[in-house]
């Protein structure tokens, strides 16, 4: 399992608009990934608006948010569209990235988690809420980040 201080795993994955998107594109920024279960369930809505909500904060700490989840591309962008989100959501599909950070569930989900990384690529803030869980207040990470 990834932990603080680790190098973050390097990935490549689809965003809601089949654009590849790689951990390595943000060489130099801060990124927040964070982890959702699955789309269309309440608290990952409530949690993903949250996210564009707080989108000029996150901004203004100069970091780019991925979200990450075990869905396809294609209920990514349902889902993006239905919540107006337009920041990345990922499609882990093959689950290899959820297994990376060690969030996999055994039942093929990802945990809900949290995961900033530095501009060098160090995980320097970690948070697994668990299922079914409540949303992380977006407060604690922006402090984090």
């Amino acid at each position: 399992m990834t932990g603080i201080n680790d190098k973050a795993p390097e990935f490549e994955l689809k965003d809601q608009n089949n654009n590849s998107v790689k951990l390595s594109d943000f060489k130099g920024k801060k990124v927040l990934i964070a982890f959702f279960p699955f789309a269309f369930s309440p608290v990952c809505s409530d949690e993903l608006g949250c996210f564009e909500s707080d989108m000029e904060e996150f901004s203004n700490k100069g970091a780019k948010v991925l979200g990450i989840s075990v869905d396809s591309t294609w209920s990514n962008k349902a889902f993006a569209e239905k919540l107006g989100v337009n920041f990345p959501l990922l499609s882990d599909f093959s689950k290899e990235v959820s297994k990376a950070y060690g969030v996999l569930r055994k039942e093929g989900f990802s945990e809900r988690a949290y995961f900033a990384i530095d501009g060098n690529g160090i995980i320097t803030f970690k948070h697994v809420m668990g299922i079914p869980g409540k949303k992380l207040d977006n407060s604690k990470i922006l402090e984090a980040i």
